[in-house]
This record gives C-alpha cells, structure tokens and sequence, in this order.
C-alpha cells in the first residue's frame, strides 16, 4: 500500500502537526506502507528571512517529503501557523498527486487551504481526514461556504481529541472516531538522577503561554536554584520577552528549534516538564511526549490537556496563574519521591495508550477498510 500524508503547513518550522505527520509516516513504513508526505518548504535565503522572521529548519527535508510550496504566517486559533496559500502550490499538488499514484491520501486539517483542500478536490482515491484544532473555528465561517462542500470526499474523519472533534463536527457535522495523537517512545528513560532543570518545549505564542512561566521563573529560581530550558521558541523572541518583562536569563537557556533526538534527551535530562499553555489546545502532545521519556508533567488545567493529565502522571494548575505556576514547580522539585512516580506512571500510560506502533496499525486498518470499501463500490458500478 502507498500513502499520501498530506500537510497544509511548511516543513520549515516546528509544530504539532507535523510532527504528528513525520512520526505518522516513521511509524507506517515500520509496517511496510510506503508514504510521501505532500507539505509545504521554505529554502534558505533572504525571501525566507522576510517572511519568516523565527527560527526555522532550512535545510533540504528528507527525501520521504515532496515540497508544493512556500508558507506564509496566517494568524489562526491564536495561533501563527505557517501555512501555503501560492496557487502555484495547487498546480504542484496535481502534478504529486498524478505521479505518485498513492492507493489512499491522509490529509491532515482538510479544510485548511491550498494544500488541504486542493488534495480533496484533485484525489481520486479514498481519502482519510484528521482534524487536530480546538476551538471556534472562525475562519470556518467562510470556509465552509467556499470550499466545505470537499468534506464529502472524506471516507473517513478522525479527530485526535473529543475536543476536536466536537470543533470539527460543529461545521461538518457527521461520524469521526478520535485516534490521539501518538508519541515517540525511547527505548529506555529513568525518571531519577535526572539534572536539576525544567524544561518548557513549544513555540512563542500567547496561547503556549510562556510569558507565564517567565514571569514566576525568578521566584522559582530562588527557591531552588533549578535551571530553566526553553526549546522551540524563536531564541531572539525570548530574549525580547524577558526584556519586556523585566526578568534576567540568570539560569535560563534558550536553545532555539530542537531536532526530534535531541529534544528527546532534553526530556530525558529534565526533572520536569511545564506546559503553561493558556488554551486552545485540543489535546496534549507535548505532554504525552514527556510521559515517554519518564519525564513528569506540570501543566494549566485547560481542556485540551485534561484528556491526558491525571494526578497519577503529573500537577495541573490555573492557566495564566503565574504564582500557582511557580508554587507547583517548587512543590514538585522539593518531592524527589513524587516527583520520581509520576515519570514513572507517565511513561506507563505513554506506552499503553500513545505508542506510535499501536496507532500505526489502527491507521493501517482504517485505510485497508476505506480502499476495501472503494473496490466494492467499482466493483457494484462495472
């Protein structure tokens, strides 16, 4: 079987999505299902540096990666996604599409335009959704009229969340079932004789929620002399949000877009990890992926978090409360035994319920279904 993962985002620049994607198709090929993955691509060069002004990957994407297209940065979810809009990227999408003659496509946020839905108005094979945004939607308001119809090409709707699914299914209602994000699993993580930092792993953006951390960090600081590792985010955008918040980088490290190894060794070199998000998150991979490495988990108590945080893996606290935040933090790294139990919990659900080997064969099941339901309908037609 060939698959085609298709992703409306650039290639270039680190998020939740493509990750899915990336370990998606890692996971798929371990079963022996070929896989290209259709996403946009933004080179080295001056263009990229206007565009983009974070930090990205710009090297060339592995050869598994068929690039359509350069991104722009479109304000969505509260959110910054680095999404392709060139018309030039459909055109692109055709060609892929006519010479890779892929048996079933994966599209990844259908509805996101160009890539998405020029896949779903240009396939001729079955096709299979996955919607991983939570919340209103806004731009569905519009999208649903121009380009909602497409979602009837979709064989099957996955949802990586109940939040999600719920926000898909308020503007294309019908049948999703909710396959969670997986997550990369090391093959060996001891949640003790960890070094005495925290790690905070995700983008800039308000709704991560950084600036929150970044605010309780000296009281934590103080109390315990712990070091503060931030991965992900954009190394000059910290540097002007401690400015703007008056903090000093005593016992702060910014360590700029991390490749999948080594932010696995970051995990496995933490205490904790802290997920200060303020919402807007449909479910909790960055969580998940510190369960797997053993790593315990302090995060706000929002919904999309909810669906993996319990008391036994990790400390929840207020979203946007800076002073829980750091008393949650101080607790945790002053309770070495707890502390050491909760990895060890985490990385017991982590493996029983988001192992990218389980859910690589739930996916391979649906997609035998979905061709298995196309032959029958050739076949009931000729």
């Amino acid at each position: 079987m060939k698959v085609g993962i298709v992703v409306p985002y650039s290639w270039s620049f680190w998020g939740a999505v493509n990750e899915h994607a990336e370990l998606q198709a890692d996971a798929l090929q371990r079963l022996g299902v070929e896989t290209r993955t259709i996403m946009g691509n933004d080179p080295p060069g001056s263009f990229t540096r206007v565009l983009h002004p974070r930090l990205g990957r710009h090297g060339h994407p592995p050869s598994d990666v068929i690039p359509v297209g350069r991104s722009v940065i479109v304000p969505a979810n509260g959110s910054l996604p680095n999404i392709v809009l060139s018309p030039h990227s459909v055109l692109e999408v055709r060609r892929a599409l006519e010479r890779e003659r892929f048996d079933v496509l994966h599209v990844h946020e259908p509805m996101t335009p160009a890539i998405g839905v020029a896949a779903l108005a240009l396939a001729r094979v079955p096709c299979v959704g996955t919607f991983h945004a939570h919340g209103r939607l806004g731009w569905m308001k519009f999208g649903k009229e121009l380009w909602g119809f497409l979602a009837d090409r979709l064989d099957y709707r996955i949802a990586v969340s109940p939040y999600a699914r719920d926000s898909a299914a308020a503007w294309l209602p019908g049948e999703y079932e909710v396959v969670p994000n997986g997550v990369l699993i090391p093959p060996h993580a001891d949640p003790s004789g960890r070094e005495h930092q925290v790690l905070f792993a995700g983008r800039h953006e308000p709704r991560k929620g950084l600036h929150v951390l970044v605010r309780a960090w000296p009281e934590v600081r103080r109390r315990t002399g712990a070091r503060l590792r931030i991965a992900g985010a954009d190394p000059l955008a910290v540097r002007l949000l401690l400015s703007r918040e008056r903090v000093s980088d005593d016992g702060i490290d910014v360590l700029g877009l991390l490749t999948q190894d080594d932010l696995t060794a970051e995990l496995l070199r933490a205490k904790a990890l802290v997920a200060p998000s303020l919402g807007g998150e449909s479910f909790g991979m960055v969580l998940t992926r510190a369960f797997a490495a053993a790593t315990p988990v302090l995060a706000s108590d929002i919904d999309g978090y909810r669906e993996v945080m319990t008391e036994e893996v990790g400390v929840t606290f207020p979203a946007g409360d800076e002073r829980a935040l750091a008393e949650a933090v101080v607790r945790l790294l002053e309770d070495e035994r707890r502390r050491a139990a909760l990895g060890s919990a985490g990385r017991e659900l982590a493996i029983r319920l988001y192992s990218w080997d389980d859910i690589g064969r739930r996916l391979l099941g649906i997609y035998e279904l979905v061709t298995g339901r196309s032959r029958e309908a050739a076949a009931a037609s000729s």
